[in-house]
């Protein structure tokens, strides 16, 4: 793959932006190119969870690709918003679990991005904002529907009417990010006097992969329909939603019965 490291730890895969020299911005190319990366998770049924995240220190990713968006007409605008709501739609609504691993700047498109994966987990040194009204325009990839879903209209509206930038604490208090991954305070020194502490983008893979694997390691229908339940909660009132909730739970008891069927006869 041109623009996408993947890396498969057990039954967990790694997706890396690989554009660091325009901090992992997102081209109509990447785009296409994760589409077909995701389509084949969909059916790769030795794939638990998906960890996504970008190449470097210092981006998870910026956004658009400036140099490539600034040339778009507006069909051509169009048509790239509609490629971009196509990945996330598909990130949000794919069966497995998707967690960001935010390392650095997370801005505009790049927020949107993290906000259709399922859990956000940020580095200490992670920057996060919805910056699109500096330059003129609403966030147009899903931005003003998810991020008010997850933080609430209030914070919603003060992030993308001042496209200020804030802080992984500030996140964290906001409810945006789940958890923070610190860098060691304390080095601890090899016999060659070198430091032997991991870089803090390895200490936050190495959390995200802990935490995938504690998902992973739950039946995988049980997740499913529980992400399910949980994106399309917002769509009905209590009562419908207490009914998919029933549909879901029996359907799980299915298939345990059908497994235990295939244990014990």
């Amino acid at each position: 793959m041109e623009f996408v490291q993947i890396e498969k730890i057990s039954d967990i895969i790694i997706l890396k932006i690989n554009r660091p020299e325009v901090l992992n911005a997102l081209n109509y190319e990447l785009v296409a190119e994760f589409l077909d990366i995701f389509d084949k998770i969909s059916v790769d049924n030795s794939c638990r969870a998906v960890i996504l995240t970008g190449e470097g220190e210092k981006a998870f990713c910026s956004g658009g690709d400036l140099k490539y968006v600034i040339k778009l007409n507006p069909i051509q605008a169009e048509r790239y918003a509609t490629k971009v709501h196509q990945l996330l739609n598909k990130i949000e609504n794919l069966e497995k679990p998707v967690i960001a691993a935010i390392n650095g700047f997370a801005l505009g498109g790049g927020c949107q991005l993290a906000l259709a994966c399922d859990i956000r987990i940020a580095s200490e040194n992670a920057r996060i904002g919805q910056t699109e009204v500096k330059v003129g325009i609403p966030p147009g990839w899903g931005g003003t529907q998810r991020l008010s879903r997850i933080v609430g209209i209030g914070f919603a509206k003060e992030m993308i009417f001042t496209g200020k930038i804030i802080s992984a604490e500030e996140a964290k208090k906001i409810k945006l990010v789940n958890m923070i991954v610190y860098e060691d305070k304390i080095s601890r020194n090899n016999y060659n006097g070198k430091s032997n502490e991991i870089s803090l983008n390895k200490k936050l893979i190495n959390e995200s992969i802990r935490f995938a694997k504690s998902v992973s390691k739950n039946r995988d229908l049980a997740i499913k329909i529980s992400k399910d339940l949980i994106n399309h909660a917002r769509d009905v009132n209590i009562d419908g939603g207490l009914f998919m909730e029933r549909y879901g739970c029996a359907v799980c008891f299915t298939d345990l019965e059908i497994d235990n069927k295939k244990k014990y006869h």
